[in-house]
């Protein structure tokens, strides 16, 4: 029980940090390895705030939220709007996008060192244990998983009944139609990848309450919101939530039971398996 709830928090998370990612490569169609990058800033600007007012991490999400908003907006309009118009094909504009945010999160990265000096930063908040079912668990990560709960079921709500989410979606699957029935593809793809933005910085918010970051550490959760990605399946919202929480339980089983240091390897090993036998995802439909 101790291990599946464990995997329950850490999934929660995994799902957060993930489901910004998915909003700029499913919906927008935009492959963004500065992801984790955007994530750091928002652990950065949280721990800035509590460190210098005092100001709750769980308030901080509203401050960073619009900024990474605005910031991903112009990003998509100004650098990534003329990759998507040039582009011949999704390959040739996958190729682009990789290439273009690669060099996007080394100027990132480069930023923050200038700003914030390249130590490691980590503050106290919430950070006293709680008993649920006989079990100890620190409250900050209790806090963070029902924030994501929150925060990913907003979006859910959004996207699947609200009339600009379903437009999301439909540019998603099929861009070239939705075009025909008066759906404005340029906008709401600047909007996807910019409210795609503002999760991962909400959730860089919320991670940062309880684990220790640096400028330089944004390329691992790129790499693991990538793979929750792929693994639940481009696009998929639910697929994403259900690879993350097995992705969380897998890495506390294996840190648990048998080393804490195989843990990156077993999650690459259930992507490796995962991309063999359901290359559409783990929810997705085979287009076969």
């Amino acid at each position: 029980m101790d291990i599946l709830f464990t995997g329950l928090l850490l999934g929660g998370t995994y799902a957060l940090i993930a489901m910004g990612l998915n909003l700029q490569y499913g919906m927008a169609r935009i492959m963004n390895l500065a992801n984790g990058e955007v994530l750091v800033a928002g652990g950065f600007g949280a721990f800035w705030f509590w460190t210098t007012s005092q100001v709750s991490p769980l308030l901080t999400v509203f401050v960073v939220a619009p900024l990474a908003f605005a910031l991903n907006w112009l990003i998509y309009v100004i650098i990534l709007r003329p990759l998507v118009k040039r582009a011949r094909s999704r390959g040739q504009l996958e190729t682009d996008a990789i290439l273009t945010t690669f060099g996007l999160s080394f100027v990132a990265v480069g930023l923050m060192l200038a700003v914030f000096g390249g130590d490691y930063f980590s503050y106290s908040y919430l950070a006293r244990p709680v008993q649920f079912v006989g079990d100890t668990y620190g409250l900050n990560r209790v806090v963070a998983f029902l924030s994501a709960v929150v925060i990913c079921g907003a979006l859910w709500l959004w996207l699947y009944n609200s009339r600009a989410g379903m437009s999301v979606r439909a540019i998603a699957v099929a861009p070239d139609s939705a075009r025909l029935v008066g759906i404005n593809v340029p906008r709401l793809s600047a909007l996807a990848f910019a409210l795609g933005g503002a999760v991962t910085a909400m959730g860089g918010a919320l991670v940062s309450m309880f684990l220790t970051l640096d400028a330089s550490t944004g390329v691992i959760f790129t790499l693991k919101a990538l793979i929750i990605v792929i693994m639940g399946g481009v696009g998929d919202i639910r697929g994403t939530i259900v690879a993350a929480v097995l992705l969380g339980v897998l890495e506390t089983f294996v840190a648990r039971i048998i080393d804490p240091g195989l843990t990156l390897a077993a999650a690459y090993l259930l992507f490796v398996l995962i991309l063999l036998l359901r290359p559409q995802g783990l929810l997705g439909k085979s287009r076969s």
